[in-house]
C-alpha cells in the first residue's frame, strides 16, 4: 500500500474554528500484530515497552474528510527525523475514517526502518544526538482546510482537483535518516542518556511505499495525542502498574512447616 505524505502545508492565516463536537482521533500501539494496553494516569497515557520488541503505529481518521497527521517518536518526525514544530513538517496523510499502520522511520520513498523498544543509550535519538524527548510518541491531527465553492454559468463540472495529474508524483527525495553504525558517537558525559529507561531504536528494513502530495491545512490541529512509554519498572516507580507481591524472606519462612504425611518424591 503506498501511502500519501503530505509536504507543502500551511497558508497563513487563522484556521477554521469547530463546529460542534468533533470525533476523536485514535493512536494505538501494536506489538506481535495486537495492540498493548494503555493506561490512564494522572492525566497522561502510558504504555508498557518491551525491550527488544518491534511495534508499529495505528492511526485512524474520525473524520469524513481528509487530515495530516504530524507523528514524532521520541520527539523525532517519523519522516524525516527533524524536530520541529508539528505545523511545519511532513505529514502523513489519511483520507476519510482511513486507517493507517505506520511501522517505522521512512528513510526513502519505498521503506522504512522498522520502530522498537530499546534503551536510551541504543536508541536513534541518541545516535543522532536528540535524547530531549525520550519515551515519547505524538500524534498532531491537522484538517485540511476547506474551499469556497465557485461556480460560473458556463461551468458544465468543477474543475478537477490539484491533487490529479502531477500533484500525486512519486517523492524523488529521501528523508535523511542515516544507517545505525555499530559503535554510538561518543557524548558528553553529563548528557549520556540512562541506560534503563525506554527509547525508540531504529531497526530493519521494511517495504512501504509512499508518495507526495500538497494540501492546504488549517493552522493548528483539531486533536494532539500523545503517549508515554516505558518499561515496567519505571511503570511501577511512577505508581501507573501495581509493584509485583513482596517476597519477604522472614515472612516466607514463618509460615514453613515440618512434617507430613507423605513419602519422598523420585526423580
Amino acid at each position: 500500500m503506498r501511502i500519501a505524505l503530505v509536504f507543502s502545508l500551511l497558508l497563513m492565516g487563522i484556521g477554521q474554528a469547530c463546529a460542534g463536537h468533533v470525533p476523536s482521533p485514535q493512536i494505538m500501539v501494536f506489538v506481535d500484530g495486537r495492540p498493548i494496553p494503555m493506561y490512564y494516569h494522572q492525566g497522561s497515557v502510558y504504555v508498557e515497552a518491551t525491550k527488544g520488541k518491534e511495534y508499529s503505529i495505528r492511526l485512524t481518521n474520525p473524520l469524513g474528510q481528509r487530515v495530516a497527521v504530524a507523528l514524532a517518536v521520541d520527539g523525532l518526525n517519523s519522516i524525516n527525523a527533524q524536530h520541529t514544530e508539528a505545523r511545519l513538517g511532513p505529514k502523513w496523510v489519511l483520507d476519510p475514517y482511513e486507517t493507517v499502520v505506520i511501522d517505522g522511520w521512512q528513510v526513502n520513498s519505498k521503506q522504512a526502518r522498522r520502530f522498537f523498544f530499546t534503551t536510551e543509550a541504543k536508541s536513534y535519538g541518541a545516535w543522532l544526538g536528540k535524547t530531549e524527548n525520550l519515551g515519547i510518541i505524538s500524534a498532531a491531527f491537522f484538517k485540511e482546510r476547506a474551499r469556497p465553492v465557485v461556480r460560473h454559468a458556463d461551468e458544465a463540472r468543477p474543475s478537477p482537483s490539484p491533487l490529479q495529474g502531477g500533484a500525486r508524483e512519486r517523492s524523488k527525495e529521501e528523508a535523511p535518516a542515516g544507517e545505525m553504525k555499530s559503535q554510538m558517537k561518543d557524548r558528553d558525559a553529563s548528557r549520556a542518556p540512562e541506560q534503563d529507561y525506554a527509547a525508540t531504536g531504529i531497526g530493519d528494513r521494511v517495504k512501504h511505499e509512499v508518495h507526495r502530495v500538497y494540501l492546504d491545512l488549517e493552522d493548528k490541529p483539531f486533536a494532539t495525542v500523545n503517549l508515554r512509554y516505558e518499561f515496567r519498572p519505571a511503570l511501577v516507580k511512577l505508581g501507573v502498574l501495581a509493584p509485583p507481591p513482596a517476597q519477604d524472606a522472614l515472612a516466607r519462612r514463618q509460615h514453613a512447616r515440618g512434617f507430613e504425611d507423605s513419602y519422598c518424591p523420585e526423580p
